[in-house]
């Protein structure tokens, strides 16, 4: 994969979970500036998701612990713990931030 291929995928990702979080109608701020995307939940819990361009890779930063997502496939999944981006998002929102969020 090449830069460009790499930012396309990352943009995909980012307007997915803004456009699930637009959807969800719960009370979650979604900023997004220079390939960061910051998750703010109505507790206080934030998440930062964050390209890692030079590795081609998502960095998710929670409370609980930072997580590297590479492509695999046409998923992008934890590189220590197998988990994919979308679905450990979700479980986190519930566990941290107290809320059902469907990505």
């Amino acid at each position: 994969m090449n830069d460009s291929e790499f930012h396309a995928l990352a943009d995909a990702i980012y307007q997915h979970i803004e456009e699930c979080i637009d959807r969800s109608g719960e009370d979650i701020e979604c900023e997004t500036m220079g390939g960061v995307m910051t998750l703010t939940f109505e507790n206080g819990v934030k998440f930062v998701i964050n390209r890692q361009e030079p590795l081609h890779q998502i960095w998710l930063a929670t409370r609980e612990n930072g997580h590297h997502f590479a492509l695999q496939g046409d998923k992008w999944i934890d590189n220590r713990q197998g988990h994919e981006l979308l679905a450990w998002v979700s479980l986190q929102a519930k566990r941290q931030g107290e809320v059902e969020l469907t990505l």
